[in-house]
């Protein structure tokens, strides 16, 4: 059974403009272009120490102004790759050229109001403007498309995301100042990926909280329901402060299908940074058992290449479809702002 676990590199890729030099880039971006031979231009942030780190690390060019990257990025036809904070993006969106082709860095805003005022930007501009949602385009989920394609495990049933790990959430300190944390910057990447599997749900249920042992963050804990009518099955059950060791941690999603299933493990998310590697297990229909998938690479940094990859081959007309593009994001910005309202709303009492 043969399953496509990449997507296709652009024939003429252009350079890439990085506007950022934390954590992301060094940990995912640079490394994913390296692998894929992409040219770098340059870099900048507004913090200098950073930038210089971060230049130093993978021997590029770092700007000292932004002014300066966009400039050298409009005369080389580069494409910029927004790695900010969801604050910064708006006022660099209005800053780079009419008509730029543009990967921004998750989510898609720090809300729903931003996310709106992100896309009318993008609109007015003409930007060919695409969002990060790169778990997508990672080989254990390519695979896990490519399969249901093929109708090997039936039509979807039952679609789960489970886990119960530590995160460290220290190595993010930035995440401290914000309101919303745990579906907006984590749990975002799976509705994201279910939306790709199954559309837009109808509705949903949900519950995000903080945990004691991590006060200084809003929310770190997440269940949600997704509401597709009474044939599927959706949920979330998120835990990232489970504290007693590697045994019983848990990181998978589990598509079970009419006929068959699907079992991912995200090993990138146990003993993070470091990870374990991913594996995808299927159940075809006809009751072969387990197999499990040998395939290359993983999350991190495979799935960045997907994403520039598609922005990269869009703008130049290699690919019909920019598959996370802004008007796409949007829709997971939505299903984002309906999990908070839902947990503001709070539960539902018991009759008397």
């Amino acid at each position: 059974m043969q399953l496509k676990n990449s997507w296709p590199l652009p024939s003429l890729p252009k350079p890439i403009a990085i506007i950022g030099a934390g954590g992301i880039v060094n940990d995912a971006h640079m490394p994913a272009y390296r692998k894929a031979n992409f040219e770098v231009l340059g870099l900048y942030d507004i913090d200098r120490k950073k930038v210089l780190h971060t230049a130093k690390k993978w021997g590029l060019k770092s700007y000292s102004s932004l002014d300066d990257l966009i400039s050298d990025a409009e005369e080389n036809q580069a494409i910029f790759d927004l790695a900010t904070p969801p604050s910064a993006i708006q006022g660099i969106l209005k800053k780079i050229p009419v008509g730029s082709s543009v990967l921004i860095q998750k989510p898609m805003g720090e809300d729903f109001k931003d996310a709106k005022g992100i896309r009318a930007i993008c609109r007015r501009r003409k930007l060919k403007a695409a969002v990060n949602f790169q778990l997508r385009f990672s080989p254990m989920m390519m695979i896990v498309q490519d399969c249901i394609e093929q109708n090997v495990i039936g039509d979807i049933s039952d679609f789960e995301v489970h886990l119960n790990l530590l995160t460290p959430w220290e190595l993010f300190p930035f995440l401290k100042k914000m309101s919303r944390v745990e579906i907006a910057v984590h749990s975002i990447h799976y509705l994201d990926l279910i939306r790709s599997f199954l559309g837009n749900p109808i509705g949903v249920w949900a519950q995000t909280l903080g945990h004691p042992s991590s006060k200084e963050f809003a929310q770190t804990r997440t269940t949600a329901i997704l509401n597709y009518g009474p044939d599927i099955r959706c949920s979330l059950s998120i835990n990232h402060n489970y504290r007693k060791g590697p045994n019983f941690q848990s990181a998978q999603i589990r598509i079970d299908g009419i006929e068959g299933a699907a079992l991912i493990k995200l090993g990138l998310l146990l003993d993070y940074p470091k990870g374990e590697p991913d594996e995808v297990w299927i159940y075809p229909k006809g009751g072969s058992g387990w197999n499990k998938i040998d395939f290359e690479g993983g999350w991190f940094p495979d799935a960045f290449i997907g994403t520039m990859s598609n922005l990269q081959r869009f703008s130049s007309g290699e690919d019909e479809i920019l598959c996370t593009s802004i008007e796409d994001a949007f829709h997971t910005m939505s299903l984002v702002e309906s999990c908070y309202i839902s947990s503001k709303k709070g539960d539902t009492a018991l009759p008397k």
